[in-house]
Order: structure tokens, then sequence, then C-alpha cells
């Protein structure tokens, strides 16, 4: 995608002023059908994307988005389908209640339980992410928010929490997604204690799988700090605040993804089989 910023209403300085320039442009859709087009493919290359950055776990990790037309529907990966395998042609389509809708596959119970929950108690939350990644379930086990030790960590200043409601317990069960859910709000990013790192986005698939990516890389910038018995120095709210309004927003997130997408694109194409 490529596209003239000169005349559009610019949302990041990141936009180029200077018009003709090869630059990611959010698209507009036509129709139901081409949007839905769209949020599949951008949900698989999540999945891919998760997988180039090494967070398989088994059958665990879910990633979901919204359907456009049908917004109480959501789509999501297979169960105990390789983040690598995911394709296209085995997305499944499933509702709230976890009865798949469209599709061969299994859904994840977990996930099922967790997500729902958190789509139905946010209808303004699109997509959201989860994956038992390493550096982000040993932090998740301090039980502590990031501190504001670079300008990645502050794009999570005032927008992640640590949430304790049912730490290190399977969500298995409604009721436990449904605590979980109201105890996390509408936080870009969760540390859910003893557990591990979930992501929810009001914008795309794409920008909730790139913060994913980058809190698991902040959690892993904490603990290096941390084993070097350094206290290290901290940036100051004012500062932080500047750094999450440039670079921690949703369309930054979007645009950050972009990047692993046209990789995907030019290197996986059978994500469109």
């Amino acid at each position: 995608m490529s596209a003239s910023h000169a005349k559009a209403e610019k949302i990041s300085l990141y936009q180029p002023d200077q018009s003709g320039l090869v630059f990611p442009e959010i698209p507009n859709f036509q129709s139901f059908e081409e949007e839905r087009e769209y949020r599949k493919k951008h949900l698989v290359a999540a999945c891919r994307a998760f997988d180039l950055h090494g967070f398989d776990y088994g059958f665990a990790g879910h990633l979901t988005i919204r359907d456009p037309e049908f917004p109480e529907l959501y789509w999501t990966n297979p169960m105990c389908v390789h983040f690598s395998q995911v394709r296209l042609s085995n997305l499944i389509l499933a509702d709230h209640h976890g009865r798949v809708v469209e599709g061969d596959y299994a859904i994840n119970r977990a996930g099922f339980v967790l997500h729902a929950a958190v789509h139905e108690e946010y209808p303004e939350v699109l997509a959201m992410c989860h994956a038992h990644t390493v550096y982000g379930t040993a932090w998740c086990s301090t039980g502590r928010p990031l501190d504001m030790i670079s300008q990645d960590a502050a794009a999570f200043y005032q927008s992640h929490i640590v949430v304790g409601t049912s730490s290190g317990a399977v969500a298995v069960e409604q009721e436990s997604g449904l605590s979980v859910a109201k105890a996390m709000g509408k936080h870009r990013g969760i540390l859910h204690q003893n557990h591990g790192l979930l992501t929810t986005s009001q914008h795309s698939i794409d920008d909730a799988a790139f913060w994913f990516i980058a809190l698991e890389r902040c959690c892993k910038q904490q603990i290096l700090i941390e084993s070097t018995g350094v206290k290290p120095q901290l940036l100051d709210d004012q500062t932080a605040a500047y750094s999450r309004e440039h670079v921690g927003s949703d369309y930054i997130g979007w645009l950050h993804f972009q990047t692993l997408y046209q990789h995907l694109e030019a290197t996986q194409p059978d994500m469109f089989q």
C-alpha cells in the first residue's frame, strides 16, 4: 500500500509531508467482505509473526479479531495448529459461547473463555493476543508493572496493568475469564500474574500483535536490567507521557506491524492459501 499524505490530515509525525512517497496507508473498505478478507489476512500474518519471534508453546496461544459485519463473532487461530501453519483456510469463526460457526477445527477452550470474556465485556476491543512467552511469563511472576526504563517501555506508560485475579490458574471456566476481563479494563498491555502477557486493541490485530511483541521485549529488557543489580535511571512522567504520545499510539502499533506484514507476505505466500 502506498499513498500521498500531502492532503490527508496527519495523525502521526511519522507520516511524510512530501507527496508521492511510498508509505503504508490504512485502507478504506468498500464492503464487509473486503474488510473481512483484510482482517483475516492480518490475523494470519500476526500468527506467523508470533512464530518468527518464537512465541509457540504447544497448543497455547490465541489471537482474535472481531468480524466487521458480525461483531459478536470473532476470528481466531485453530486449536493444535502451530503458528507457522496458520493460514486463511484454517482460521475459525466463533461466537462468545465457544461455538464454531465457520471452519473445520476445534477452538482452544482457555482461549475462548478469556478472549470471549474480554470481547463481550468491552465491545470497543477489536483484537486480542495471548501467548506463553519466556520473558513475559517470567516477569509476570514478580507481580510488578514495567519500570519506565526506555522509550520502548514508555509506549506502555499508564496503559498496562498487573492483574492478580486467577493468577496461575488455567482459565477454563467462564467465571474465571470474566473476573480477569473485569480486572484488566481496557489497558493495552496486561501482565497476568503467574501466567503471562495479553494485549488488546481498539484499532486492529496489527496493533495488538505488535504491542504484544513489544511487551515481551520490554519484559526481557527489564529482566536484563534487574540481573545486573544496577538501579536504572528512570524516565520522568513528562518524558514518558511524551514518548507514549509519539511512539506508543494504536496507529504506531499498526504502522510497526506493516514491516512484519510485508516481510511475511514476500517470504511466506502460503499464508493466504
